[in-house]
């Protein structure tokens, strides 16, 4: 309710700058318990060996500096997904860098993995009190060369092993130049080979084995979601999140801001994104779990990523269009599914 009463002095705002205000003030009413969010009851699912409240995460991106973790903790999530973080601090592409599309319940962003880098990230971790499921997404930096991306992933992973549930290899956000080449057969196995051999090490040094997961985008053909199902196997992927967002503009036409560069996300990538979700759970037959994530604005549409495959299901642009009450409704219609 109060959500909905504040949009329209949100929406009057810059895209960006009204994501920027929202969290800073919520984050004290919210971490101290001042505001109520009322919650579904608890729906309890293990996915990648780890037991999870319920299905519903927030994606990566909404907090990408792992400042608000105390405070979206309370929003009745079952797990939170934060970053994507890199190497060293980046200041990202050139504002304005996120624009809305209110007709089609849809975000366009050029972010450019904005962060604060590594060091920054983990002190803001240190002081969080959360100790739910943690999912940590690391990339690279945007001036680090292609064919040396994977020192950048390495470092990440191993920095931020020892506070994460499970970290996610983001290699397929539209804004960092030639990422998403990384998808790519030769290229991706050679990132999960090694990605998994640091793995195999860091489990051993801090006597836990903490899951990873790939993050995909949804313009895959059938060949390509083969070749990443093949490698997720080979290199014992936990899972696979699909999806990022999407650098089509089908369902947004002529609306404002539809000619902007950057990712689509929201109403508008919902098929396309199920769609890939569908044919990865085909090509993977249960050997590795799936996150659906895009175009979810309803209960419904969670449990329509649910029915195709996924075991999880993460959310970011139907909360700003949506709000917190949003969370509640796809738990509760998470639970009903199952």
């Amino acid at each position: 309710m109060l959500y909905a009463l504040a949009r329209p002095l949100l929406f009057a705002l810059d895209a960006e700058r009204a994501h920027e205000l929202t969290l800073g003030l919520a984050d004290a009413p919210l971490r101290f318990r001042l505001l109520r969010v009322p919650r579904a009851p608890g729906a309890p699912v293990r996915v990648m060996g780890l037991d999870f409240p319920n299905a519903v995460g927030l994606a990566a991106g909404l907090d990408k500096n792992a400042e608000y973790v105390d405070a979206l903790a309370q929003l009745g999530f079952g797990f939170l997904e934060v970053g994507t973080v890199t190497p060293r601090p980046q200041p990202g592409n050139p504002r304005p860098r996120l624009f809305r599309l209110p007709r089609a319940q849809a975000l366009i962003n050029r972010m450019g993995f904005n962060n604060v880098g590594l060091d920054a990230f983990l002190e803001n971790l240190a002081r969080a009190s959360f100790r739910g499921v943690l999912g940590i997404n690391i990339g690279k930096n945007a001036d680090t060369p292609i064919e040396r991306a994977a020192d950048d992933y390495a470092l990440c992973l191993e920095r931020v092993y020892p506070r994460a549930s499970y970290v996610t290899v983001n290699v397929s956000s539209p804004n960092t130049q030639n990422l998403r080449a990384l998808q790519e057969d030769r290229a991706l196995g050679a990132l999960l080979s090694r990605l998994a051999a640091l793995r195999d090490q860091l489990a051993e040094r801090h006597g836990r084995r903490v899951p990873l997961a790939l993050k995909v985008a949804p313009e895959l053909e059938a060949a390509q979601l083969q070749g990443i199902a093949d490698a997720v196997r080979r290199h014992r992927i936990d899972a696979v999140i699909a999806t990022n967002t999407s650098l089509s503009r089908e369902g947004v036409g002529s609306l404002p801001h539809a000619a902007e560069a950057g990712g689509l996300s929201g109403a508008p990538i919902r098929a396309r994104a199920t769609a890939t979700l569908a044919a990865l759970a085909s090509a993977l037959k249960g050997e590795a779990a799936l996150i659906g994530v895009g175009g979810i604005l309803r209960g419904s549409d969670a449990a329509e990523k649910l029915a195709a495959g996924a075991s999880l299901v993460q959310l970011y642009t139907g909360l700003v269009y949506r709000g917190p009450v949003l969370v509640a409704e796809c738990v509760t219609s998470a639970r009903a599914s199952r």
